[in-house]
């Protein structure tokens, strides 16, 4: 049963290919359709054999990785990988760019939530099946080689104890001033940072894709160039073992898979979020990428449904407003019946009769608001069934006929409170 289950979670990974091909990962042509060939072929391989099924097991030849083990005490360990980039505490946030406040946040609600953070190297042991780790593990990434990693992550990750890895694109080593320097990234390593390859110069899709129009040979050489000598020059210049590969922009063809383990490449890293079990294929790991503008992203990242083994995690809610508001972000309350306000003294010529307030599962209410406290109110009128409840409020300055941006939030309801009669 669990050859086939392994066979299955292989097909399912090839059907999120075939999705995420036609979502502009990588155009679907002979080289693709090898790809998946490629990655059935090899969960098959890694699947380990039945206690009642005398067949030789056949060896995958994946990158060093394969071995015949036994399947660790928790099998159904599941993994959320983060992705990030840059930090800055001065900067507005971007996509790319997450406020070095926020991060801290985050980093704590990890703590908070008691997930356990794994370094690289326990990942990559516990994929081969030669180490057990804990349910609702958190493998902390981070891309590219921005400066802010060792000016602004760093001491947090530092303090809070918890081990990361950094996929480097080797051309950005010492690129300037805002780039990390090869002494940071030493430094780092005596703490608990681990090191993967990012490629050599970070190709956007459009340069991929024009080195795969000159030809078969050429990519293959291209591909070469990147993913190994990316590896060759981290292992000179850092001493550590690089078994791990995040590709550029998320970006996939079905050439890179069997050059990724000629070359020495165990895991392979995508933008395409879930959770990460040992069946997952190690050629397209997910992760979710931390958005410094879009807050649901670390929730469900840290979410985890229950199993027969573990209970059910709510995934945090890290976020600020520009006003105050009740209930606050992120907040669980008792109450499956609260009043929603938010305080908006503090900003000047508000229309009043302009403000919209929306709630999840009620859309644009009736909001009540108070001229001389300047509070934006709305009583819930029948009772919160959803464990997490969104609240945007918009409104107009005197004399705009366009809204401000919509202030949005999210606060929790206990899961218990949710279910009770009152």
């Amino acid at each position: 049963m669990k050859k086939f289950l392994g066979i299955f979670s292989g097909i399912a990974t090839m059907l999120t290919l075939l999705a995420s091909l036609s979502q502009g990962h990588g155009p679907l042509d002979n080289g693709d359709a090898k790809f998946l060939s490629y990655t059935l072929a090899q969960t098959i391989a890694i699947t380990p054999k039945s206690p009642n099924n005398s067949t030789t097991q056949t060896k995958p030849k994946v990158a060093d990785q394969v071995k015949s083990v036994n399947i660790p005490a928790n099998p159904d360990a599941r993994v959320t990988v983060l992705g990030y980039h840059d930090f800055s505490s001065t900067k507005d946030a971007t996509e790319m760019l997450i406020s070095t406040g926020k991060f801290r946040r985050q980093m704590q609600a990890i703590k908070d939530l008691g997930l356990n953070v794994i370094s690289l190297e326990d990942f990559t042991a516990w994929k081969r099946g030669e180490k057990t780790i804990e349910d609702r593990s958190v493998l902390i990434t981070i891309d590219d080689g921005w400066k802010s990693i060792y000016t602004d992550a760093f001491p947090i990750l530092k303090e809070m104890g918890f081990p990361f890895t950094i996929f480097l694109y080797t051309n950005y080593i010492n690129g300037g001033s805002n780039a990390l320097t090869t002494s940071m990234i030493k430094e780092m390593q005596k703490h608990g940072c681990s090191i993967g390859s990012h490629s050599v110069s970070h190709p956007y899709p459009a340069a991929v894709k024009s080195e795969r129009a000159k030809g078969e040979a050429t990519f293959k050489s291209y591909l070469q160039k990147e993913m190994g000598q990316s590896r060759k020059t981290l292992q000179k210049q850092f001493g550590s073992n690089i078994s791990c590969y995040a590709y550029p922009g998320g970006f996939v063809t079905g050439e890179m898979l069997p050059i990724a383990s000629e070359q020495g490449y165990e895991c392979l890293f995508t933008v395409l979020p879930g959770k990460t079990t040992r069946s997952t294929s190690n050629f397209t790991i997910p992760r979710y990428i931390i958005l410094g503008t879009h807050d649901y992203i670390f929730r469900n990242a840290t979410s985890f449904k229950a199993t027969k083994t573990s209970a059910a995690t709510v995934g945090a809610i890290v976020q600020t407003t520009p006003h105050p508001v009740i209930p606050e972000p992120g907040s669980i309350i008792s109450t499956r019946l609260p009043s929603i306000s938010v305080d908006l003294s503090k900003v000047e010529n508000i229309d009043a009769d302009s403000i919209i307030m929306r709630v999840a599962g009620f859309g644009k209410v009736p909001v009540q608001y108070d001229p001389a406290r300047k509070i934006a109110q709305w009583k819930v009128s029948r009772r919160l069934r959803s464990r997490a409840c969104e609240v945007s409020v918009q409104w107009r300055s005197l004399g705009n006929t366009e809204y401000d941006k919509a202030m949005t939030w999210i606060f929790l309801v206990n899961r218990e409170a949710a279910y009770q009669l009152k």
